[in-house]
């Protein structure tokens, strides 16, 4: 069976920091104009049934600098948005491309495609989490301050997908994570249960983000939520990351943001377009993890 890449703790702490360690380089190596073609003949399929720009964009334009080609396939594209099971759209995509990148709203579907895939499958977004999206955050954070290692990490906002992934990380890395989300707004129980080393749960965004090394948040409401804004704006007042929140954690503490991000609600202008935020290196950032992580899966 393939290497994949669906739940983040999937692969051996030593492998991701092997591919954050990569991806460093990469990045190195292509601001300084050398060319790798690594992938060259390869193709990647990539599946969404949820928009995106900074997944599409990075896993487009990093098979293209790695010499390969992507083929964009959205549900409007492919048999599988008209019923086709997945089990069969798996077996056939799989044998004509060297790996496949999903972004789906079912973690299940991605699961259940990589059981009938003879290549390599990448998770890039689903509604229990977002490997790749840490994946650059903990490259970000590696380029600015170096090792994560015992360092404390603040959620701020809705315990989504993106939170979750960050708690399958706290106990790989051993970092301390705290998270502040509104009641019933959490993380959910099963990640709770099953990820609790290394974290702690406050109601108060002024206790999580006391004496911490990166605050992090996400949107209030996410795709496929846009009937739950007024509901959500009113459940989340409270927890803008604002200047006022900044200033609990050290002073040399970094903002980070997976993007798209809405100012004035989840976090204020003032700290988006801040000394403190780097946003725009961990936006940047998917790019070369993702090359990385392609080289890993499909040199094997």
């Amino acid at each position: 069976m393939p290497n994949n890449f669906i739940n983040f703790d999937q692969l051996s702490q030593n492998d991701l920091q092997g591919i954050i360690d990569r991806a460093i380089s990469l990045k190195k190596e292509h601001k300084s104009g050398l060319i790798n073609e690594t992938l060259k003949n390869k193709t990647l399929a990539m599946i969404f049934d949820k928009s995106s720009t900074r997944t599409r964009v990075s896993f487009e334009a990093g098979m293209t600098q790695l010499g390969g080609q992507s083929l964009f396939l959205s549900e409007k594209d492919i048999q599988l948005g008209r019923g086709e099971p997945i089990t069969d759209s798996a077996i056939v995509i799989s044998s004509m491309v060297d790996a496949i990148m999903l972004r789906l709203s079912s973690h299940e579907d991605i699961v259940e495609f990589s059981k009938h895939s003879s290549k390599p499958v990448i998770n890039a977004l689903s509604d229990e989490s977002h490997p790749c999206q840490i994946l650059a955050d903990l490259m970000t954070y590696q380029e600015y301050r170096g090792s994560i290692k015992g360092k404390k990490i603040a959620w701020i906002g809705d315990g989504c997908n993106v939170c979750q992934t960050y708690m399958q990380a706290a106990a790989i890395f051993d970092f301390e994570l705290s998270i502040a989300t509104p009641s019933g707004y959490e993380p959910s129980d099963i990640f709770i249960e099953k990820y609790k080393k290394n974290i702690i749960f406050f109601e108060n965004p002024k206790d999580a983000c006391r004496d911490a090394d990166i605050i992090v948040t996400d949107v209030w409401t996410s795709m496929g939520q846009e009937l739950e804004i007024k509901q959500r704006e009113k459940a989340f007042k409270g927890f803008q990351v604002d200047q006022k929140l900044m200033d609990q954690a050290k002073d040399n503490a970094l903002f980070m943001h997976c993007l798209p991000a809405y100012r004035g609600k989840e976090v204020s202008t003032e700290v988006i377009d801040g000394k403190q935020s780097v946003v725009w290196s961990e936006a940047e950032n998917r790019l070369h993890v993702q090359k990385s992580l392609l080289l890993y899966l499909i040199e094997g």
